[in-house]
């Protein structure tokens, strides 16, 4: 209710408490009643703050957020986290290059951006409207030496070993977990960056989702972009770090670990590209 109230007299919520003490005399117009009342009626149907206000906080900062892309979560913090700790071991002379496959709002692409002013970046989405929210975001927290390609991650455009490090948040979702999922995610935030994608070219005998389907196409990506020693970070579900584990050993990865989130659960795989 605070949120809401500061938002639609224009103050932050810090402002709006300090003057409901100091000026408790103030009385909203009667187009603030009726557009708070409005505001509080989709918040009770469900809708998530972040789209009723158009903002959310991450990494310290706010960015623009509509129904085109989710809301960003805490828990991806954590890959900004072990980004940032990898890239700043890095000393050679070289100018690295870091991409964001699946940008959506550009969060963690803008936040990696900011905090490392000596690499250059990508952020990938496959939706024009996302890019369109990540570019608005860049500007809007000045971060340089990004750029920004409408491409799927999925067969990206990128050479060969070209990139020092990837990151990337991708649908992880499975049908099944996703019909579990609350009615505030499953009625407002975009599906299609929640739960892979599945072709469709034999309907009839098509499985769900089970969730691995765009991990594993990053991984595939990862192999044949980075450079010998770059860095893959894909946040997983919290059933999926031993599967994906399994799945990389033996193949041309080494420093295989998967990270947990605060609330305890695998939230983060981190791997290295081996040396030819």
């Amino acid at each position: 209710a605070e949120v809401i109230l500061a938002h639609t007299i224009g103050c932050d919520r810090q402002e709006l408490l300090k003057r409901i003490i100091l000026q408790p005399e103030t009385r909203l117009s009667p187009e603030q009643i009726f557009a708070s009342r409005e505001l509080a009626a989709r918040r009770a149907n469900g809708e998530p703050v972040a789209y009723l206000t158009g903002v959310k906080e991450f990494y310290g900062r706010c960015f623009s957020v509509d129904p085109a892309v989710l809301v960003p979560r805490p828990e991806t913090e954590l890959l900004v986290d072990l980004a940032l700790g990898h890239a700043r071991q890095i000393k050679d002379n070289h100018h690295p290059i870091f991409a964001d496959f699946g940008t959506g709002s550009g969060c963690i692409a803008i936040s990696l951006a900011l905090e490392l002013n000596d690499w250059q970046g990508l952020a990938l989405d496959i939706s024009p409207a996302a890019l369109s929210i990540a570019r608005r975001n860049a500007l809007a927290n000045k971060a340089e030496g990004l750029y920004f390609m409408l491409a799927d991650f999925m067969c990206s455009p990128l050479m060969d070993k070209s990139l020092d490090l990837i990151v990337s948040n991708p649908p992880y979702i499975s049908e099944a977990e996703y019909a579990e999922l609350s009615l505030e995610v499953r009625n407002f935030e975009p599906k299609k960056a929640l739960v892979p994608s599945v072709s469709q070219k034999h309907t009839s005998t098509s499985l769900p989702a089970s969730g691995l389907e765009h991990a594993q196409a990053v991984i595939g990506q990862a192999e044949r972009v980075l450079k010998p020693g770059g860095i893959l970070l894909l946040e997983i579900g919290c059933s999926q770090g031993e599967l994906l584990r399994c799945m990389l050993a033996g193949s041309p990865w080494r420093e295989i670990s998967i990270h947990k989130d605060l609330a305890g659960h695998d939230r983060a795989l981190q791997a290295t590209k081996k040396h030819d």
